[in-house]
């Protein structure tokens, strides 16, 4: 699941990506994208109050990101309530975040 904040006064949206308690991708999962230059270690999804997993990312206003979550055990996922998907260099699919 993806949440979107716009914060005032600024051209930045909070962008909070969320897994489910059960997830299967195991302890360390990271979103990662053209935002952070696809590097893993960055954007870690963290265990919060209500059991769920998430990270936040401030991204622009008006422009889509392409990502996807990445776990050791897992490899890569893909977000299935993305706003788009797209077919990226190696063939796959990326996911689209509309801010």
């Amino acid at each position: 699941m993806i949440e979107k904040v716009d914060k005032r006064n600024s051209d930045q949206v909070k962008v909070t990506f969320i897994l489910p308690d059960d997830h299967p991708y195991g302890e360390d999962v990271y979103v990662v994208g053209d935002f952070n230059d696809w590097t893993t270690g960055d954007d870690k999804f963290v265990r919060r109050s209500n059991q769920t997993y998430s990270t936040n990312v401030m991204l622009e206003e008006d422009r889509h990101y392409a990502f996807r979550y990445y776990s050791e055990e897992a490899g890569w996922i893909n977000e299935e309530d993305a706003d788009d998907f797209e077919t990226n260099d190696f063939g796959e699919t990326n996911c689209i975040v509309q801010t």
